[in-house]
């Protein structure tokens, strides 16, 4: 029975995996610990809500408790955020060459907005199971993406192939 899940819905997680990590190899982890997290409490799942939402939200979860680890990790010490900010900056992201500077600019927003805005516009989700996703009001999500748009619009101003 998992297995049909895997096969409907393993793409697009693949994708999500993609658009939140900095490397394939980030993007394998991360798909393998959702799946491996979603089959660990599948019995806790309700089966008369829809399962992408579901299956969402646990592997923004994951990214989120990999992304703790990793700042709390003895091997990677920062002297200040700032240093910290610029190697995770500094890190390729794949991206599509049509869209790059959208994603550098996305890439750049702070964390809340930025899962909103990929929950929203690059899983195609409702407003409604964004904010199931997130675990936050629906007027949260659209005050998250207006804040998003906004200084989307002023990072990017300078790109005639992007419009809002």
């Amino acid at each position: 029975m998992f297995d049909q899940y895997i096969r409907q819905y393993g793409k697009r997680l693949y994708g999500l995996c993609l658009s939140l990590c900095a490397s394939t190899h980030d993007a394998d982890d991360l798909y393998q610990d959702t799946w491996l997290r979603a089959l660990q409490s599948f019995a806790q799942y309700d089966a008369s809500r829809a399962f992408e939402p579901w299956l969402t939200k646990i592997c923004i979860n994951t990214y989120r408790n990999a992304l703790r680890r990793i700042a709390r990790s003895p091997f990677v010490s920062f002297s200040s955020t700032d240093e910290q900010d610029a190697l995770l900056q500094s890190v390729p992201a794949p991206e599509k060459p049509d869209y790059s500077a959208l994603h550098q600019a996305i890439d750049t927003l702070p964390d809340k907005l930025r899962l909103a805005v990929i929950a929203f516009y690059f899983q195609d989700m409702d407003m409604a199971a964004t904010a199931q996703t997130l675990s936050i009001p629906v007027g949260t999500v659209k005050s998250r993406l207006s804040k998003a748009r906004k200084i989307l619009k002023e990072v990017l101003h300078d790109e005639p192939d992007i419009r809002f």
